[in-house]
Order: structure tokens, then sequence, then C-alpha cells
């Protein structure tokens, strides 16, 4: 079995290496998030151990990204916060199990195998925010039962929003995940993609789910029946 350690502090992440090896597990360490997503793109994990607290990110945002990149092995979030909210917003982000620091490592031994026993978490197969669905197997968008054609650049941001709902999402952001992080071109081209989604997603339907955040961004919402707005 192979799995990912995302771990920031040298002794841990060498002894959780050390322990999972004794215990004939392939492993791969990584020591902050960027590493994590740089790896879970390379390779197909088993399952990826993850720690909330790292140097560039937290477990949570990462754990995110993963899912959002079709990355659905089940992921052991480690934190030394002993709270609930925290759990919740770990499985909230997509992570199938909690343990809290500091644990036994024949405990984590054993949660791994219960998650590869009960195998890799099914991925969403249609996304919603209100009445506006996107397939991503199928490649299909519609607006109640009305279809909407999208080119495959529009499809990609939509699918983008889509798996962040309400959520303010920079132009940066967006350049990195539905282009790429070699992307040299004007960075004003997230606006001309934002446009044409208004006019398939929006416009026609007198909507305005789609919003521009000055300063911050854009957010895809739930909205009600409104005029549509820039």
């Amino acid at each position: 079995m192979q799995v990912l350690v995302v771990e920031d502090d040298p002794k841990v992440r060498d002894l959780l290496q050390r322990g999972l090896e004794q215990q004939s597990f392939a492993v791969a360490v990584a020591a902050d998030g960027a590493e994590a997503l740089w790896r879970a793109r390379e390779s197909n994990f088993d399952a990826i151990v993850l720690d909330v607290l790292l140097p560039d990110t937290d477990g949570f945002t990462v754990c995110g990204e993963l899912r959002v990149t079709g990355s659905w092995a089940p992921i052991l979030m480690l934190t030394a916060l002993d709270d609930v909210q925290d759990r919740v917003r770990g499985l909230n982000a997509g992570a199938d199990d909690y343990l809290i620091k500091p644990f036994d490592l024949a405990e984590l031994v054993a949660r791994l195998q219960a998650l590869f026993r009960r195998g890799r978490p099914p991925r969403p197969v249609t996304l919603r925010v209100g009445d506006l669905s996107l397939d991503p197997a199928g490649r299909e968008v519609r607006r109640g039962e009305q279809p909407i054609e999208l080119t495959a650049r529009e499809f990609s941001l939509l699918e983008y929003f889509m798996r962040h709902p309400s959520e303010s999402l920079s132009r940066t952001r967006l350049l990195q995940h539905v282009w790429d992080d070699a992307f040299d071109g004007d960075p004003h081209v997230v606006s001309v993609y934002v446009s044409y989604l208004r006019d398939k997603i929006d416009r026609p339907f007198g909507r305005s789910s789609l919003q521009t955040l000055r300063g911050a961004g854009y957010r895809l919402r739930d909205d009600l029946a409104a005029p549509a707005t820039d």
C-alpha cells in the first residue's frame, strides 16, 4: 500500500515514515501543502496522512484542493487541536478520518487499514449550486432542465466555481487551477471567461449567480431569480 505522509515536523515525519515502512507500507513524505499537492498529482496513493498545521497553508485547504483536483485517496487528518469544530471542518473538506496528537502508531496503522478496507470515497456524480447542475463525467451543464453548451475551458472554470460554492476565488487562484501554474499570458483572461460564463449560465435566465467581488475576485452563489448584473 502506498501512503503519502504530509507533516512539517521532521521528527514526527521521520517517525511516521519509519513506523509505516516497518508495517510494510510504501511511504512518500511531504513537508508542506505545495509539495503534498504536487506529489498527489504525480502518484496514485492508496491513502494520505495529512497534518492540519502546515507552514504554507493548512490541512483543511490541502484536503479540499486534493478533492477538487481529482485525488480521491482516503485522507486521515492529524491535529493537535482537540476541537469538535476543527474535526467537523476537516470532514467537511473531504477527510475520511481524524486522529488527535499525540497518538499511538498502532492506532494510526489500524485506522489506515480500516480506510483501505472501506475503499476510496465515491467522486460526486453531479455538482449543484441552486438549480445550476454540472455532471463532471458526462460533461453536462443545466440550469434547471435547460441544457447549457460550454467550451472545455468554460466547463473547467465553472466546475472549479461549483466545487467552491459561495467562496471568494481570486484571479490568481483561478489561473493556477483552471489554467496551470506555468500560465504566463494576460491574467485578465479570467475576467473574459467569467463574462463568457455569465452570458451562458446567468443572463439568458435572468440570474446573477456569478458575482464580481471588487478587489477580491469572483464568487458563485445560489441566487433567487433576479435581473442579471455585471
